[in-house]
């Protein structure tokens, strides 16, 4: 690095980390407990899962948190978070990546707003470490190899090459880079097309999870999923996901993976229609898990 370089490069660290002093200071969590999953801290900043129901924000509230950074697509319970003084900020990221206008959006939220700050995905382990890191990186809080560790602490999957890649080529950007990123804020984003039928499909799919858990009958903590509308849901929601342009886009051989997943899953509807023994079901099952996966490591873990 040229002798002018370094010296901006060291001054943009130096101004970047007096900007985010207030966060180191401020945050001390208390160790989380229960329903909040996954909860890991990178230095003043926290990383966990969704926060479902009232005991999860009580529990926020009781660590300090002050800002809610939400990278999921699921719409964020704005009310509950509001109702405890804390402020949700919705910048929804992908399985393949921390594109740089949502990297920079995050870290000028965390540099901005109250700390602590909590950053969480759907379930905790890839989405928000690798936001959260890439975020540290760009803030100059943390090296990239540390973020890496940290996403490997969380349990991020190897699968997820591009989430690693991201903060593996995170640099830290000049003051002038975060005050160009938007500062709106937006607490909910609502998801459209492909990325709402996703949504729609990671909830079908949890539910099918619970329902197998329960001898594909109605789970005793769930009453209310009845398990062929769930398989139902997710055949609707794959449908819909085909309909998008940018689905389209994908081309002949994403059009056939759809496909077939969708009549796997249309297959194991009727299973669970026609009351067929768990053993098949578990079957048909295996095969709509294994077409979720193939898709996923050909499609949505790699980077773009």
């Amino acid at each position: 690095m040229k002798p002018r370089l370094a010296m901006f490069a060291l001054a943009a660290s130096v101004s970047l980390v007096a900007c985010v002093q207030k966060h180191a200071e401020t945050s001390s969590p208390k160790a989380a407990k229960v329903p909040l999953p996954n909860v890991h801290t990178l230095g003043s900043l926290i990383s966990g899962g969704v926060p479902a129901g009232d005991a999860a924000f009580d529990e926020l509230k009781a660590m300090g948190v002050k800002t809610i950074i939400s990278v999921d697509g699921a719409t964020p319970d704005v009310a509950r978070a509001e109702a405890r003084g804390m402020r949700y900020v919705h910048i929804p990221i992908t399985y393949s990546d921390v594109p740089e206008q949502q990297k920079l959006e995050i870290a000028r939220a965390i540099r901005d707003l109250p700390g602590p700050v909590y950053i969480h995905c759907h379930h905790g382990k890839h989405r928000s470490p690798a936001a959260t890191a890439a975020a540290a990186v760009t803030l100059g809080l943390v090296t990239p190899a540390e973020g890496v560790v940290f996403m490997r602490d969380a349990g991020t999957s190897p699968s997820y090459a591009g989430l690693f890649q991201c903060v593996e080529e995170a640099v830290v950007v000049p003051v002038s880079a975060l005050n160009a990123a938007s500062n709106e804020f937006p607490s909910v984003r609502k998801p459209t097309g492909v990325v709402a039928a996703m949504v729609e499909i990671d909830y079908a799919y949890e539910h099918l999870q619970e329902i197998r858990a329960a001898g594909w009958t109605v789970p005793k903590d769930h009453p209310d999923l009845v398990p062929a509308a769930e398989a139902g849901r997710l055949a609707d929601q794959l449908r819909f996901s085909g309909e998008d342009p940018r689905s389209q886009a994908k081309g002949p051989e994403y059009a056939a993976r759809l496909a077939d997943a969708i009549a796997r899953t249309s297959a194991l509807e009727d299973g669970l229609i026609r009351g067929e023994p768990r053993d098949q079901l578990e079957s048909k099952w295996k095969l709509v898990a294994a077409s979720c996966k193939e898709c996923h490591a050909a499609y949505r873990d790699r980077r773009n």
